[in-house]
């Protein structure tokens, strides 16, 4: 959501509830709170019944597209409602976002959630257009319409090719709005502009709209801008309210096209803007299917991609609660086509997934197999989510699969950060690791114990506060209390150290106990455990490694 959400509670425990949301929050007379906001956030969670609910956002109701999300959340915390905007407004995602972090029970009653069908009007990487609802009861009817794909675009395994008189229509050309048939536009076109300085935002929109009309093409395919990298400034391009790639010159210069100016050439140092950057921009074997029209002030051409512009984000979920996993994580769930995972971290998602995700659970030492696949699926121009634990570039998935992206050139890839074992486990006991500090894994499967043992003999002697991953499994029972004697022969017998149990979880354990003591046992493939160094004491029953700003 790009504007706010704002929760609203009238009772003591719906306040308590409302601070645990990462939402702005009024408390008192909820009514007049409505009313004022209700053109300024995206969204309201109110903890209130339904019927008093209703009662407040029945005369503010005007379009379905328009609407904020309205999610009801009962005194008791056990349900998260979603009353109105359910896919166009995003309450069922944001009842799904309430549920993960209040432990409550989110309650969808739109059709195509409560029977588990792909929603048109919700499909990643397309906009609907035409009789959504009229296709969209046809398949919840059982009926599946005729798919006409001639862009080749990845549809959900869902969306098959039926005998239904209603149709789909995947393209980015204008379609007719009848009844029965619903267009889905993908973003298969790019635009390049090219501007003189302080070009109107007006002139130029007008330009590429009435290039696109001449086409017969949908605005709502168009995926983004490009020109010349000195241009992305303009606030004629940025006013399209598209995203702007810019190219350099020299980029720009060696792409062939068929309307080339020595006029341009003179005056940007590239014979062409428009048509190159648009074809590069497209990708490999694009279509400039707009050659450059001209008004006083810009140039427009537009491309079409030959494949989708597949990506793949590595995601890191966090360390088991949604309330700490990140909305960019969040957003890349839910805006992928394909997602990938141990099993484990799929279902620490599944708040996230919809039907129209295809997903992709294998099991544990899989991991170059996920790899493999997440790169082919985005290869094939996918949007891959290949979601971890904790934060992916931190003994996960992350290393292997840039370490693999050599073999699939051309995949764009992003590693999307999270909160990883060692950061929750020390917040779970103070600030161990409020100074310099080490992480060093245990688990000697991919690594020889003779290189571990001597990561953990160079960060005792150096005096790191350590964070020790993979301390314990059923099969490896041996390796924690080895690193206990390593570390024994560095720190005093009292070095606190923490042992954090799947921390952040419903099932999380904590126990505070000294490097003499440190039960191996206690540990498991679950545990960070965390060895504090020499000035590490308990303050008040926390574990604080002091920054050295006070003697």
């Amino acid at each position: 959501m790009s504007r706010p959400v704002l929760s609203v509670s009238v009772t003591e425990a719906g306040r308590a509830r409302a601070r645990r949301l990462p939402f702005e929050h009024v408390h008192g007379s909820a009514a007049p709170a409505v009313r004022e906001r209700w053109g300024s956030v995206d969204g309201f969670v109110l903890f209130l019944a339904t019927g008093a609910a209703v009662r407040i956002v029945a005369p503010l109701l005007t379009d379905k597209d328009g609407d904020p999300a309205v999610v009801c959340v009962d005194e008791a915390g056990r349900h998260a409602v979603a009353l109105v905007g359910g896919h166009t407004g995003g309450a069922n995602a944001l009842a799904r976002q309430i549920g993960g972090l209040l432990d409550a029970e989110p309650v969808l009653t739109t059709a195509t959630d409560t029977t588990e069908r792909v929603a048109l009007d919700t499909l990643p990487s397309f906009v609907a257009a035409g009789d959504v609802a009229g296709v969209t009861a046809a398949m919840l009817d059982g009926r599946s319409p005729r798919v006409s794909n001639e862009t080749g675009w990845p549809l959900p395994a869902d969306l098959t090719d039926g005998d239904a008189p209603e149709r789909i229509v995947v393209t980015d050309r204008r379609e007719p709005r009848v009844p029965g048939t619903v267009a889905l536009h993908p973003p298969s076109l790019v635009a390049g502009v090219g501007a003189s300085t302080g070009a109107p935002a007006r002139d130029v929109a007008d330009l590429l709209d009435a290039a696109l009309d001449r086409a017969g093409l949908a605005r709502m395919s168009l995926a983004e801008v490009a020109t010349l990298d000195r241009k992305t400034t303009e606030p004629g391009l940025q006013a399209l309210g598209l995203p702007l790639r810019g190219f350099s010159a020299e980029a720009l210069r060696a792409v062939s096209v068929p309307t080339p100016s020595a006029v341009v050439a003179d005056a940007v140092g590239t014979p062409s803007v428009a048509e190159a950057a648009a074809l590069l921009a497209a990708g490999p074997d694009a279509e400039l299917v707009v050659p450059k029209q001209a008004n006083a002030v810009a140039t427009v051409a537009i491309a079409r991609r030959a494949r989708p512009a597949g990506r793949l984000r590595i995601v890191g979920l966090g360390p088991g609660t949604p309330a700490l996993r990140t909305p960019a994580a969040e957003t890349a769930v839910r805006h992928a086509q394909v997602v990938i995972g141990y099993a484990p971290y799929v279902e620490a998602c599944a708040d996230l997934l919809q039907p129209h995700h295809e997903v992709v659970r294998s099991p544990i030492g899989e991991e170059v197999v996920r790899a493999k696949q997440a790169l082919a699926e985005a290869a094939g121009g996918r949007e891959v989510a290949l979601v971890c634990s904790g934060d992916p570039g931190v003994y996960a998935m992350a290393s292997i699969a840039l370490e693999l992206a050599a073999d699939a050139p051309g995949v764009a890839i992003e590693t999307v950060p999270g909160v990883t074992a060692a950061l929750a486990a020390s917040a779970a006991v103070g600030a161990p690791l409020g100074h310099d500090f080490a992480t060093i894994s245990l688990s000697d499967l991919l690594t020889p114990w003779e290189a571990i043992e001597a990561r953990l003999r160079a960060a005792a002697a150096a005096d790191f506060a350590l964070a020790l991953y993979n301390p314990r499994s059923e099969r490896r029972t041996w390796q924690l209390d080895a690193a206990r004697q390593i570390l024994l022969a560095h720190r005093a017998p009292s070095t606190p150290v923490a042992v954090v149990t799947d921390v952040t979880r419903a099932d999380e354990h904590v126990r505070v106990t000294t490097l003499a003591e440190l039960d191996p046992s206690d540990a498991g493939m679950t545990t960070c455990v965390l060895v504090g160094a020499s000035s590490t004491r308990v303050v008040d029953g926390r574990v604080v490694t002091p920054r050295g700003y006070r003697p």
